[in-house]
């Protein structure tokens, strides 16, 4: 049998969004003040779903605690209080928009999963703006 199970983590960080390509104004246009010199922040969100098989032994789709501690290393420790253009590597030429973001954290996790369980994450950057991603 096939279930669904699910975490939810947070974490608060800044970013801002800009491509370096194109002056101040057109990044104003295209960004809004998502675009301002001096960052902003959100409080994010995010849900983790493993779908898989039953494991008859043990009841599990996957243990939650590993789960857990999985999310910790890769999310949390990673973005929680950071600056995410300028504290974390891969979004020194990447936009840190939550499409990219949530991509970033879908690899990080893919790692660490077996490849017969489905993976996908939503990630909230408000309470109304959200991405969900399943993979490549």
């Amino acid at each position: 049998m096939k279930a669904t199970i699910s975490r939810k983590g947070y974490f608060s960080a800044a970013h801002r969004l800009y491509n370096s390509n194109w002056n101040y104004k057109k990044n104003i246009e295209t960004f809004g003040k998502c675009a301002f010199l001096n960052y902003h922040g959100h409080n994010y969100e995010y849900i983790v779903s493993l779908t898989g098989e039953i494991n008859p032994e043990t009841g599990f789709i996957f243990n939650l605690q590993k789960l857990k501690n999985i999310l910790y290393e890769e999310i949390e420790n990673i973005f929680d209080h950071k600056n995410i253009n300028l504290d974390i590597k891969y979004f020194l030429n990447i936009n840190p928009t939550i499409e990219n973001i949530v991509i970033f954290i879908w690899d990080k996790i893919r790692k660490k999963i077996s490849f017969n369980l489905k993976l996908e994450i939503t990630l909230y950057e408000t309470i109304n703006n959200f991405v969900k991603y399943e993979g490549k």
